[in-house]
């Protein structure tokens, strides 16, 4: 049924495709089509705009025009489908593949692990490394202090392991192409199971990225846990712009 009523409304021409609206929607109504968000359908938009405040870009505004109602059971419907079809793309995983295995590794320090021609050893201490990939429940988790990289961060920052990395477990995502409810709620899993004891997040200044640590930092509160967070901002030239802490 349709009816005159307030709805989101989103100018394509001002979208640079952050994804932050994505992850302020409750209902799952928007998603990022061909680097630009879009409502996936009018009755799962609620109008009353909690997306707003999260677009750097104000490409946002509520309207009111003729719309499907909202309906609360579709959009649960949606929620729970979304949910089944992650977990069927995870079963689909060959069981086999060396990216689900999961592994820790005794990482060396100083010039005995210092291959021949490379400026230092690898602190990498774990496998695997991507946010979808990992389980909350990985040992290597447990007490941790993490650091949440955007993809391209290590290839921007050249001494991410000397600065960053060692001493931590890293998780690696990019904020545009990957669900940013699934790592919101991936997110929250790991600070409600794990004792993380903080969190550092990279990103990078292009506009997508901002997303990342506004992920994260939902993820703590929808856990009901206390622990640091901070976000060191990396140009793309490889410096970095700014640290900020985002709770306590």
């Amino acid at each position: 049924m349709k009816s005159v009523r307030k709805i989101i409304e989103i100018d394509e021409e001002l979208c640079d495709g952050c994804g932050q609206c994505v992850t302020s929607c409750a209902e799952g109504a928007i998603r990022i089509v061909d680097g630009k968000a879009r409502l996936i359908s009018e009755n799962y938009c609620d109008g009353l705009g909690a997306c707003l405040g999260e677009c750097p870009q104000g490409a946002l505004k509520i309207v009111e025009r003729t719309a499907k109602d909202f309906d609360p059971e579709a959009v649960e419907e949606h929620l729970k489908a979304s949910e089944g079809q992650k977990a069927a793309e995870h079963e689909k995983m060959p069981c086999g593949c060396p990216a689900a295995n999961i592994r820790t590794f005794k990482v060396i320090t100083g010039d005995a692990g210092k291959p021949a021609g490379e400026s230092g050893p690898s602190t990498l201490s774990h496998w695997p490394v991507q946010i979808r990939l990992v389980p909350a429940t990985a040992p290597f988790l447990k007490g941790a202090d993490l650091l949440v990289a955007a993809d391209c961060a290590p290839v921007a920052y050249p001494s991410l392991h000397r600065d960053f990395l060692e001493g931590r477990v890293i998780l690696l995502g990019c904020p545009k192409f990957d669900d940013g409810q699934a790592y919101i709620a991936k997110f929250a899993e790991i600070f409600q199971k794990a004792g993380i004891r903080s969190v550092t997040v990279l990103d990078m200044e292009v506009p997508c990225c901002s997303a990342l640590p506004a992920m994260v930092k939902k993820g703590l509160e929808v856990s009901g846990k206390d622990v640091p967070l901070e976000e060191v901002t990396i140009g793309l030239q490889g410096n970095i712009l700014r640290r900020r802490k985002l709770a306590a």
